[in-house]
């Protein structure tokens, strides 16, 4: 018995890194899983794979998500395949560092339109399923410490996660009532692809800075995304689960 038996969702930014590890949790734990990248990806096969070897079914489809128009296009045929799903993971993100006074508006709107503006029109089109199936949901974004704590450097990725708590918290008053959770992560300094084009001496002062002493792992997103999946979770509702080491204390 899994936990997600019998659950179908929608896990964003899919292909690598946290995005991976969540579907991966989700398919060991029974759910069939909708994948969503950018362009096809490497790690299809393998999640295929998993999912047939636990029983269940993996679907990879592909839209920018920074693209509001092509990915309301994919997303409303994912949730016509799927029926509707039971729990969305908004994981999709970049980002254009750079100090404010610098800051080219390109890259100011670009993060916006794929950390917030993406997560929003995905959100509203599978809300707007889960309210007709009339079954609940839970819906997670992920946020940052970054958008709780701000970041020097990073003034558009800080706006984009700060205003996706505001909005999860907005959003769970409205459709509470009708047992949908929305819930936030807040990663810390986790092992991640953009992590790891940090330079050396930058890295040891993040994880100095961690009171666990170390970086966090993929995995221990994927099992936090898990729990508020889950039925474990089911009185928490406009909440910003913090998974830092203690980097938020």
């Amino acid at each position: 018995m899994g936990l997600l038996d019998n659950k179908k969702a929608l896990v964003t930014g899919s292909s690598r890194g946290i995005g991976r590890k969540i579907v991966e949790a989700f398919l060991e734990n029974g759910a069939e899983v909708w994948g969503l990248c950018s362009k096809p990806s490497s790690a299809k096969e393998e999640l295929e794979a998993l999912a047939l070897s636990k029983g269940t079914k993996f679907h990879e489809i592909c839209a920018n998500v920074g693209d509001a128009g092509q990915l309301t296009e994919v997303v409303n045929a994912a949730v016509t395949e799927a029926g509707s799903f039971d729990i969305l993971v908004n994981n999709a993100g970049i980002t254009r560092d750079g100090l404010s006074f610098r800051m080219k508006m390109e890259d100011w709107q670009n993060v916006l339109n794929v950390n917030l503006t993406g997560a929003f029109v995905v959100t509203q089109i599978v809300s707007n399923a889960m309210l007709k199936a009339k079954r609940g949901g839970s819906i997670i974004n992920m946020s940052s410490i970054v958008g709780i704590h701000g970041q020097g450097g990073q003034v558009n990725y800080a706006a984009s996660k700060g205003g996706l708590i505001a909005y999860s918290k907005a959003l769970s008053k409205e459709v509470g009532s009708r047992g949908i959770r929305v819930n936030c992560i807040a990663p810390g300094f986790i092992e991640t692809d953009m992590t790891a084009v940090l330079k050396e001496d930058l890295k040891n002062a993040m994880i100095d800075s961690v009171p666990l002493k170390r970086a966090g792992k993929p995995e221990d997103i994927a099992n936090a995304a898990l729990f508020l999946a889950s039925d474990m979770s089911t009185y928490i509702t406009g909440q910003v689960l913090g998974v830092d080491g203690g980097m938020g204390c």
